[in-house]
């Protein structure tokens, strides 16, 4: 997709939000996605999703001629200003301080995590896997060397 994006609109800026792994998979799974997409609901097989979600997101960045700005979730959340103002520079817009109150917005929000828009920054999901212990063995094989302890 993104090497599409680049032959039509070679101006793009792409912004990659990334997550820990763990987290980012343990979320998934407790989503009840649609039957469609079930890759979500076995932990091996959400791990291996991810790892070629990865491979796919490091091969772009060396291949594709676009600007692609890295949203660390757990960097965004220990420093939410820092972090939205790089984003906002990386656009080359005015800043905004409304970019910090993002929460206080009044628009329609159709997402399933419509709910966290509503609130401020937190932190209280970064390292949430390490709460499920063992029963996340199967996902940190799958997932492997991206596994950080």
């Amino acid at each position: 997709m993104l090497a599409f994006i680049g032959l039509i609109l070679p101006n793009a800026r792409i912004v990659h939000c990334r997550r820990d792994p763990m987290d980012n998979c343990t979320s998934c799974f407790m989503y009840n996605f649609s039957d469609a997409l079930g890759y979500n609901a076995d932990l091996t097989k959400l791990g291996q999703y991810y790892r070629q979600y990865d491979r796919l997101m490091r091969h772009w960045a060396k291949v594709v001629p676009l600007a692609i700005h890295d949203m660390p979730y757990e960097e965004t959340v220990a420093d939410l200003e820092t972090r939205a103002r790089g984003l906002i520079g990386f656009f080359g817009v005015k800043w905004d301080d409304a970019c910090l109150h993002f929460h206080e917005t009044e628009r329609t929000v159709r997402t399933p995590s419509r709910w966290q828009v509503r609130q401020p920054i937190y932190s209280s999901s970064v390292e949430r896997w390490k709460l499920y212990g063992d029963a996340l063995d199967p996902l940190k094989a799958a997932l492997g060397p991206l596994v950080h302890l």
